[in-house]
């Protein structure tokens, strides 16, 4: 008799998880990437960091980031700000998406890239991803190109602004393999005026923290919303207006929230950018937080010397007294601290005042934006689609604050742009992202 035949699985080893990439340019990249290295239970590989990087091209990454950062921050200058306000405007510069046109052409930035690449630009990490057969995930633009330009097979780069600069394009955009996964679907069609092919690209919205949202049934960003609408709408002038939908989506609303001060955060970009407001800001504010009416947290993210001016304003505003009861100053140690702790303050704040950065997207966990004025083109491409949509509020003079913010607060108007954040804004980015990549995703 013979012996049953034995039929043998074949072993499947275990798909590599992507490689997430990103850059130190700003925090807007960084923030993307963290969310995602987060939900993936890996690492961000800095690309302008050693080990990847050779000493020469550490220089050049670091000496780009150098005149980013002094633009930014001096482009805020009264007089002599104008003209660097000017170059930066011109190298961020995104024409007119109407009318309908071909805008393929490549500016002085991809031909500057290009070159950067043929001389061997991204080729660590090129050769990393051969070697371990995995897609790479990228916030930032340049290790896309450099990836695709070496031959890489999966390579997807992250969009962080609504809408974007050729720059964020190759030289031949219609032979490029790089998907592109959008945050807005105004991005999506101006990657399509640049020459990218319609099926390599897709609108995801942007990554927002895990721990923010709480997965694809948004858990944690319904209990944080109902929360903060307690707080914003101290007189339920808003709440009387839409009982049944807050009912619908959230249920209950939780009690001993009631009559508690909102928190209002004011962060700095990666740059220090208009970290000088923040002045002004503690003088108009005094009264509110002195009547015990709003909470002001100042984030100086990994900045010691903003933080330094940070504390020397709230002594100067007469708040000192203030400092752990109603008035905070944040800063962390390093970027590897500054993510969790930073998105553990966004868990508890009620209104944001940043300027429209990437901040912009986290108006999606119903976060009222206070938004300062744009630093470059991108951003005032973010504010205006955070405006048109409901959530973003455009600042008014901040030694007046107490007036406005008050008058906010009474009408319920903070409470509304936080309700439409939730409804209007992208919430499942994160999951959509690793979904389409072959990570862990929507379900």
């Amino acid at each position: 008799m013979k012996a049953p035949l034995r039929v043998i699985e074949p072993r499947l080893e275990p798909s590599p998880k992507p490689i997430v990439t990103s850059v130190e340019m700003g925090y807007g990249h960084l923030r993307a990437a963290h969310a995602l290295a987060t939900e993936l239970g890996t690492e961000i590989l800095h690309v302008d960091r050693p080990p990847l990087v050779a000493p020469e091209e550490l220089r050049l990454w670091r000496a780009s980031r150098r005149v980013y950062e002094i633009t930014s921050r001096a482009s805020q200058l009264p007089v002599i700000g104008a003209p660097l306000k000017s170059f930066l405007e011109s190298l961020t510069d995104i024409p007119h998406l109407h009318p309908q046109r071909d805008l393929s052409a490549p500016n002085f930035q991809v031909r500057s890239l290009q070159r950067l690449i043929e001389k061997g630009l991204g080729r660590g990490l090129a050769e990393l991803a051969k070697r371990t057969d995995a897609p790479v995930i990228t916030t930032f633009f340049a290790p896309a190109i450099c990836a695709d330009h070496c031959g890489c097979e999966r390579v997807y780069c992250v969009v962080t602004d609504v809408d974007i600069n050729r720059t964020w394009v190759p030289l031949s955009p219609r032979t490029t393999k790089v998907v592109y996964l959008t945050p807005s679907y105004r991005a999506v069609h101006r990657l399509r005026a640049y020459g990218v092919p319609r099926d390599q690209i897709e609108f995801t919205g942007f990554p927002l923290p895990g721990e923010l949202v709480g997965g694809p049934g948004l858990d944690v960003l319904r209990r944080n919303l109902a929360g903060r609408l307690v707080r914003l709408d101290r007189k339920r002038v808003f709440r009387g207006q839409t009982k049944w939908e807050i009912d619908h989506f959230l249920g209950g609303l939780p009690e001993d929230q009631e009559r508690r001060p909102p928190l209002l955060t004011y962060t700095v970009g990666g740059a220090g950018a208009q970290a000088d407001l923040a002045r002004f800001l503690l003088k108009g504010l005094r009264r509110l937080i002195e009547e015990d009416r709003l909470r002001v947290c100042l984030a100086a993210g990994v900045r010691e010397e903003v933080a330094a001016k940070f504390l020397g304003w709230v002594r100067e505003a007469g708040l000192e007294d203030r400092l752990g009861n109603g008035v905070e100053v944040f800063l962390a140690a390093g970027l590897e601290e500054y993510f969790p702790r930073f998105n553990a303050i966004l868990a508890a704040t009620d209104i944001l005042w940043t300027k429209p950065s990437e901040m912009t997207f986290f108006s999606a966990l119903g976060l009222p934006l206070v938004l300062s004025p744009p630093v470059g083109v991108h951003e005032r491409y973010n504010r205006r689609w955070a405006i048109e949509n409901g959530p973003g509020l455009k600042a008014r003079d901040p030694l007046h604050a107490e007036y406005w913010m008050r008058e906010w607060l009474n009408e319920g108007t903070l409470a509304a742009a936080a309700w439409y954040g939730f409804l209007r804004m992208p919430k499942l980015g994160l999951y959509q992202i690793l979904e389409r990549v072959g990570g862990r995703g929507a379900s």
